[in-house]
């Protein structure tokens, strides 16, 4: 006998109607994903130290030209709000207050992995691409690279690339910014 499950998909209003009733906390490792709440993995020492690394990196290198984000949610439609490890956001005076970012609010995504890799490169990535977010980075802990993924086209990126230690990554969207692999990794 086959027994069909259904699931229920929320919505992001209905995902903040549940914070708001205490189902979940601001403190819950959660994020939405095309309408599935989905739990995040505990963060590592290498993880944390690199989103750390790369936040100080990306304020002294941006500046005011770009706001850095954090562990932040983005829009991304009504069914996604993932929370990416850092992003650079363009630059709104009221730093998002009125909303949370959308894609067209992006120049870049960072997802740092080491126990999430897999996750990231099948599950984010054709996400972020679908969205039409225009660059993300993928620092691999374990394999001490970055995977580089930019031109999305019909919810895919064409354009992919490694950078290891010893290169230069720029970015298509602020081309005056370089930062080495090396700093990225530590």
């Amino acid at each position: 006998m086959s027994v069909q499950i259904e699931r229920r998909w929320f919505s992001v209003d209905e995902y903040y109607r549940m914070v708001d009733a205490g189902i979940l906390s601001e403190d819950d490792r959660v994020e939405l994903i095309e309408g599935e709440v989905i739990k995040m993995s505990p963060i590592g020492k290498f993880h944390a130290a690199c989103v750390k690394r790369l936040n100080e990196l990306f304020v002294f290198l941006v500046g005011r030209t770009a706001t850095v984000s954090v562990q932040d949610p983005i829009r991304l439609s009504d069914f996604s709000e993932p929370q990416p490890d850092l992003a650079l956001l363009k630059r709104r005076d009221d730093f998002y207050s009125s909303g949370h970012p959308t894609p067209e609010d992006v120049l870049l995504v960072v997802e740092v992995a080491d126990s999430s890799v897999q996750y990231d490169r099948m599950i984010k990535m054709p996400l972020y691409a679908r969205s039409g977010i225009p660059e993300v980075w993928l620092v691999d802990v374990a394999r001490d690279l970055v995977e580089v993924y930019t031109r999305p086209v019909n919810g895919r990126y064409q354009d992919f690339r490694e950078a290891r230690r010893g290169e230069t990554l720029t970015l298509s969207s602020l081309p005056n910014l370089a930062i080495s692999v090396d700093d990225i990794l530590g």
